[in-house]
């Protein structure tokens, strides 16, 4: 299986890798434009800021790429903010791939979200095998709202999606690499769509 991570100079690459490593996949780090329009499956993984991702993004030209990609793609963390219409973070629009837009967390609880929470209203095939209240690892200032896409769903306080579907976009809020066995699970499921 031909699977390539999108480098576009954004962290947590390596951990990515390393959770593919243990699911027997070697992948492709690149921003070489054919190399991922020819993978297999594609992950899109991200810690940063919103507004300077997409300035690499457009630089390298993958802001013209990925919207046009047709195979199973995965984004992770700012990889799934990304996918988005527009972010509040420093007033970003962004991909334009998925419709919704990244709103920044309003509550008196610790802003960014960071550490374990459960996830639940799981609905989708990437999800299959989980159970209703898994824990899964966030680090998150800014969320997308709950909408139709949403195929998990987590509470700070109140429910955000923790991770969405739109076509054959798939995105999770929750680092899958850094999530343990349920992590694991989402990984796998992902490469066997």
């Amino acid at each position: 299986m031909n699977v390539v991570i999108i480098d576009y100079k954004g962290g947590n690459v390596q951990s990515v890798r390393f959770a593919l490593e243990r699911l027997g996949v070697h992948a492709t780090l690149t921003s070489d434009k054919e190399l991922i329009q020819k993978a297999d499956k594609v992950i899109f993984p991200g810690e940063g800021e919103a507004n300077s991702a997409m300035r690499q993004l457009k630089a390298d030209g993958l802001d013209q790429v990925i919207p046009t990609l047709k195979q199973p793609f995965m984004g992770i963390c700012l990889g799934m903010q990304l996918l988005c219409r527009h972010s509040e973070e420093n007033d970003t629009p962004m991909l334009n791939i998925i419709p919704l837009d990244v709103k920044r967390f309003q509550t008196d609880l610790k802003v960014p979200h960071m550490g374990w929470n459960n996830i639940y209203n799981l609905n989708n095939p990437v999800m299959q095998g989980l159970n209703e209240k898994d824990y899964v690892y966030f680090v998150h200032s800014y969320f997308v709202p709950v909408s139709e896409y949403t195929i998990a769903t987590a509470d700070y306080p109140e429910p955000f999606s923790a991770a969405v579907q739109y076509k054959n976009f798939y995105a999770m809020q929750f680092h899958t690499e850094k999530s343990s066995t349920t992590g694991t699970k989402i990984l796998k499921n992902f490469l066997d769509l």
